[in-house]
Protein backbone atom coordinates (compact mmCIF):
# COMPACT_ATOMS: atom_id res chain seq x y z
CA UNK A 1 0.00 0.00 0.00
CA UNK A 2 1.08 3.45 -1.03
CA UNK A 3 1.31 6.54 1.43
CA UNK A 4 0.65 8.50 -1.80
CA UNK A 5 -1.99 11.08 -1.08
CA UNK A 6 -5.45 10.87 -1.92
CA UNK A 7 -4.92 13.34 -5.04
CA UNK A 8 -2.05 10.86 -6.24
CA UNK A 9 0.52 12.92 -5.83
CA UNK A 10 4.06 11.78 -4.24
CA UNK A 11 6.04 13.22 -1.75
CA UNK A 12 9.75 13.27 -1.11
CA UNK A 13 11.41 13.67 1.89
CA UNK A 14 15.48 14.67 2.52
CA UNK A 15 16.54 14.15 5.82
CA UNK A 16 20.17 15.34 6.49
CA UNK A 17 21.91 16.85 9.29
CA UNK A 18 23.52 20.02 8.12
CA UNK A 19 21.95 23.01 6.65
CA UNK A 20 23.52 22.84 2.70
CA UNK A 21 24.34 19.12 2.61
CA UNK A 22 20.71 18.59 1.01
CA UNK A 23 22.11 21.20 -1.78
CA UNK A 24 25.74 19.78 -1.98
CA UNK A 25 24.67 15.49 -2.35
CA UNK A 26 21.08 15.80 -3.51
CA UNK A 27 19.37 18.72 -4.92
CA UNK A 28 19.90 17.53 -8.23
CA UNK A 29 17.88 14.90 -7.95
CA UNK A 30 15.09 16.64 -5.57
CA UNK A 31 14.69 18.87 -8.41
CA UNK A 32 14.24 16.43 -11.33
CA UNK A 33 11.56 14.76 -8.81
CA UNK A 34 9.92 17.84 -8.35
CA UNK A 35 9.54 18.95 -12.16
CA UNK A 36 8.26 15.01 -12.07
CA UNK A 37 5.11 16.26 -9.80
CA UNK A 38 6.40 15.10 -6.61
CA UNK A 39 5.76 17.34 -3.27
CA UNK A 40 8.84 17.95 -1.99
CA UNK A 41 9.75 18.22 1.72
CA UNK A 42 13.08 19.45 3.48
CA UNK A 43 14.59 18.85 7.00
CA UNK A 44 18.03 20.15 8.22
CA UNK A 45 18.17 18.27 11.21
CA UNK A 46 20.80 20.62 12.83
CA UNK A 47 20.82 24.24 13.11
CA UNK A 48 24.49 24.76 11.84
CA UNK A 49 25.45 26.57 14.81
CA UNK A 50 29.49 25.74 14.54
CA UNK A 51 29.69 26.55 10.92
CA UNK A 52 31.57 30.22 11.40
CA UNK A 53 34.24 31.69 12.57
CA UNK A 54 32.93 35.16 12.42
CA UNK A 55 29.84 34.96 13.68
CA UNK A 56 28.67 34.05 17.11
CA UNK A 57 26.07 31.10 18.23
CA UNK A 58 22.77 33.09 17.81
CA UNK A 59 23.68 34.83 14.56
CA UNK A 60 24.86 31.77 12.77
CA UNK A 61 22.21 30.08 13.83
CA UNK A 62 19.59 32.59 12.37
CA UNK A 63 21.55 32.87 9.13
CA UNK A 64 21.36 29.52 8.50
CA UNK A 65 17.97 28.62 9.29
CA UNK A 66 17.64 32.04 6.80
CA UNK A 67 19.97 30.43 4.00
CA UNK A 68 17.99 27.07 4.39
CA UNK A 69 14.61 28.52 4.00
CA UNK A 70 15.40 30.96 0.97
CA UNK A 71 17.03 27.61 -0.71
CA UNK A 72 13.21 25.72 0.17
CA UNK A 73 11.21 28.85 -1.33
CA UNK A 74 13.30 28.83 -4.96
CA UNK A 75 11.96 25.15 -5.62
CA UNK A 76 8.55 25.64 -3.70
CA UNK A 77 9.68 23.23 -0.99
CA UNK A 78 7.95 22.76 2.63
CA UNK A 79 11.31 23.36 5.03
CA UNK A 80 11.06 21.90 8.77
CA UNK A 81 13.08 23.34 11.51
CA UNK A 82 16.33 22.20 12.98
CA UNK A 83 15.86 20.03 15.87
CA UNK A 84 19.52 20.14 17.69
CA UNK A 85 22.62 21.65 17.90
CA UNK A 86 25.86 20.63 15.46
CA UNK A 87 27.57 17.97 17.16
CA UNK A 88 24.43 17.02 19.56
CA UNK A 89 22.47 15.50 17.25
CA UNK A 90 22.32 11.55 18.68
CA UNK A 91 21.01 8.23 17.73
CA UNK A 92 18.39 7.99 21.38
CA UNK A 93 15.11 8.01 22.02
CA UNK A 94 13.45 11.03 22.19
CA UNK A 95 15.23 12.10 18.91
CA UNK A 96 13.92 8.59 17.42
CA UNK A 97 10.70 10.01 18.57
CA UNK A 98 10.86 13.37 17.79
CA UNK A 99 12.07 12.55 14.03
CA UNK A 100 9.06 9.98 13.50
CA UNK A 101 6.61 11.95 14.10
CA UNK A 102 7.35 14.47 11.27
CA UNK A 103 7.68 11.03 9.13
CA UNK A 104 4.35 10.68 10.35
CA UNK A 105 3.05 14.08 9.46
CA UNK A 106 4.69 14.14 6.33
CA UNK A 107 3.83 10.60 5.16
CA UNK A 108 6.90 10.32 2.25
CA UNK A 109 6.57 7.90 -0.42
CA UNK A 110 10.76 9.24 -0.54
CA UNK A 111 13.24 9.20 1.61
CA UNK A 112 16.81 10.78 1.16
CA UNK A 113 19.13 10.90 3.42
CA UNK A 114 22.48 10.75 4.05
CA UNK A 115 25.03 7.31 4.16
CA UNK A 116 24.96 4.99 7.08
CA UNK A 117 28.78 5.49 7.11
CA UNK A 118 30.47 8.57 6.45
CA UNK A 119 33.26 10.86 8.14
CA UNK A 120 31.41 12.82 10.57
CA UNK A 121 28.78 11.28 13.76
CA UNK A 122 25.85 13.91 12.60
CA UNK A 123 26.00 12.64 8.92
CA UNK A 124 25.87 9.49 10.20
CA UNK A 125 22.88 10.13 12.83
CA UNK A 126 21.17 11.80 11.19
CA UNK A 127 20.99 8.27 8.88
CA UNK A 128 19.86 6.64 11.69
CA UNK A 129 17.41 8.94 12.87
CA UNK A 130 15.96 8.77 9.64
CA UNK A 131 16.02 5.09 9.06
CA UNK A 132 14.69 4.15 12.36
CA UNK A 133 11.90 6.92 12.37
CA UNK A 134 10.71 5.63 9.00
CA UNK A 135 10.69 2.15 10.67
CA UNK A 136 8.25 3.47 13.11
CA UNK A 137 5.58 5.13 10.90
CA UNK A 138 3.64 1.96 10.99
CA UNK A 139 4.01 0.97 14.55
CA UNK A 140 0.72 1.35 16.51
CA UNK A 141 2.26 1.34 20.18
CA UNK A 142 5.02 3.46 19.71
CA UNK A 143 4.61 6.83 20.50
CA UNK A 144 6.27 9.74 18.92
CA UNK A 145 6.90 13.47 20.04
CA UNK A 146 4.66 15.16 19.50
CA UNK A 147 2.47 12.60 19.42
CA UNK A 148 1.05 11.29 15.97
CA UNK A 149 -1.10 8.44 14.25
CA UNK A 150 0.86 5.51 12.67
CA UNK A 151 0.02 4.65 9.15
CA UNK A 152 0.28 2.21 6.62
CA UNK A 153 2.44 2.54 3.40
CA UNK A 154 5.30 2.34 1.87
CA UNK A 155 8.45 4.34 1.89
CA UNK A 156 11.76 3.75 -0.25
CA UNK A 157 14.80 5.28 1.71
CA UNK A 158 17.68 6.56 -0.82
CA UNK A 159 21.13 7.40 1.01
CA UNK A 160 23.63 9.63 -0.56
CA UNK A 161 26.99 9.25 -1.46
CA UNK A 162 29.73 9.59 1.42
CA UNK A 163 32.05 12.77 1.31
CA UNK A 164 34.99 11.14 -0.70
CA UNK A 165 33.32 8.49 -1.82
CA UNK A 166 34.50 6.47 1.03
CA UNK A 167 33.48 5.49 4.34
CA UNK A 168 35.54 6.89 7.74
CA UNK A 169 37.97 4.12 7.65
CA UNK A 170 38.72 4.50 4.01
CA UNK A 171 37.04 2.24 2.35
CA UNK A 172 35.20 2.99 -0.70
CA UNK A 173 31.63 3.12 -1.60
CA UNK A 174 30.22 2.49 -4.91
CA UNK A 175 26.56 3.91 -6.06
CA UNK A 176 24.01 1.40 -6.85
CA UNK A 177 22.19 3.82 -9.37
CA UNK A 178 23.17 7.29 -10.96
CA UNK A 179 20.97 10.15 -11.65
CA UNK A 180 21.38 12.27 -14.15
CA UNK A 181 21.22 16.25 -13.04
CA UNK A 182 22.44 17.99 -16.51
CA UNK A 183 19.22 19.41 -16.66
CA UNK A 184 19.47 20.20 -12.90
CA UNK A 185 23.22 21.03 -12.17
CA UNK A 186 22.34 24.76 -12.50
CA UNK A 187 19.22 25.13 -10.16
CA UNK A 188 21.48 23.04 -7.40
CA UNK A 189 23.71 25.41 -7.86
CA UNK A 190 21.26 27.93 -6.93
CA UNK A 191 20.00 26.74 -4.32
CA UNK A 192 23.37 26.38 -2.88
CA UNK A 193 24.74 29.67 -3.33
CA UNK A 194 21.61 30.82 -0.49
CA UNK A 195 24.42 29.39 2.05
CA UNK A 196 26.39 32.17 1.98
CA UNK A 197 27.94 31.62 5.86
CA UNK A 198 28.92 28.29 4.34
CA UNK A 199 31.60 29.34 1.79
CA UNK A 200 33.45 31.21 4.72
CA UNK A 201 33.24 28.37 6.99
CA UNK A 202 34.43 25.34 4.67
CA UNK A 203 36.95 27.73 3.56
CA UNK A 204 38.49 28.16 6.57
CA UNK A 205 37.96 24.49 8.06
CA UNK A 206 38.28 22.05 5.30
CA UNK A 207 39.69 24.24 2.92
CA UNK A 208 37.55 23.63 0.34
CA UNK A 209 38.38 26.77 -1.38
CA UNK A 210 34.58 27.52 -4.07
CA UNK A 211 32.09 25.09 -2.52
CA UNK A 212 30.47 25.85 -5.32
CA UNK A 213 32.69 24.68 -7.35
CA UNK A 214 33.80 21.77 -5.48
CA UNK A 215 29.56 20.79 -5.84
CA UNK A 216 30.05 21.06 -9.27
CA UNK A 217 33.60 18.93 -9.36
CA UNK A 218 31.80 16.21 -7.24
CA UNK A 219 28.85 16.29 -9.31
CA UNK A 220 31.31 15.82 -12.99
CA UNK A 221 32.89 12.86 -10.93
CA UNK A 222 29.76 10.62 -10.12
CA UNK A 223 29.09 11.63 -14.03
CA UNK A 224 31.99 10.12 -15.13
CA UNK A 225 31.27 7.02 -12.85
CA UNK A 226 28.37 6.47 -14.20
CA UNK A 227 29.70 5.97 -17.61
CA UNK A 228 26.83 7.68 -19.14
CA UNK A 229 26.44 10.92 -17.89
CA UNK A 230 27.99 14.22 -17.58
CA UNK A 231 27.01 15.16 -14.44
CA UNK A 232 25.11 13.06 -11.86
CA UNK A 233 24.03 11.89 -8.02
CA UNK A 234 24.51 8.39 -6.88
CA UNK A 235 22.35 6.68 -4.20
CA UNK A 236 21.80 3.35 -2.54
CA UNK A 237 18.39 1.78 -1.37
CA UNK A 238 17.88 0.57 1.41
CA UNK A 239 16.85 -2.78 2.05
CA UNK A 240 13.04 -3.41 1.88
CA UNK A 241 12.22 -5.29 4.90
CA UNK A 242 9.82 -2.94 6.99
CA UNK A 243 9.85 -0.30 4.55
CA UNK A 244 8.53 -1.64 1.04
CA UNK A 245 7.98 -3.92 -1.51
CA UNK A 246 10.97 -5.76 -2.57
CA UNK A 247 11.51 -4.00 -6.08
CA UNK A 248 10.16 -0.97 -4.73
CA UNK A 249 12.14 1.76 -6.91
CA UNK A 250 10.10 5.15 -7.16
CA UNK A 251 13.39 7.48 -8.47
CA UNK A 252 13.49 4.99 -11.33
CA UNK A 253 10.06 5.00 -11.94
CA UNK A 254 9.67 8.77 -11.91
CA UNK A 255 12.65 9.45 -13.76
CA UNK A 256 13.11 6.82 -16.32
CA UNK A 257 15.95 6.85 -18.35
CA UNK A 258 17.82 9.51 -16.30
CA UNK A 259 18.56 6.57 -14.09
CA UNK A 260 21.29 3.96 -14.91
CA UNK A 261 22.55 1.10 -13.05
CA UNK A 262 25.87 1.29 -11.39
CA UNK A 263 28.29 -0.65 -14.31
CA UNK A 264 30.56 -1.45 -11.97
CA UNK A 265 27.84 -3.94 -9.63
CA UNK A 266 26.27 -5.58 -12.67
Amino acid sequence: MSSTSVSGQKTAFAIVAHPDDIEFMMAGTLLLLKDAGVAIHLWNLCNGCYGSVQYGYEEIKRRRWEEAQAAAREIGAEIHPPIADDLTLFYDAPSIARVAAVIRRVKPDIILTQPPLDYMEDHMNACRLAVTGAFAREIPNYGTLPPEPHYKGETVIYHAMPVGLMTGMRQPVEPESFVDIGTTLARKRSMLANHTSQGDWLSESQGMGSYLDQMEEFSRRMGTLSGRFEVAEGWQRHLHFGYSTEDADPIRDLLGDRVTPNPRLR
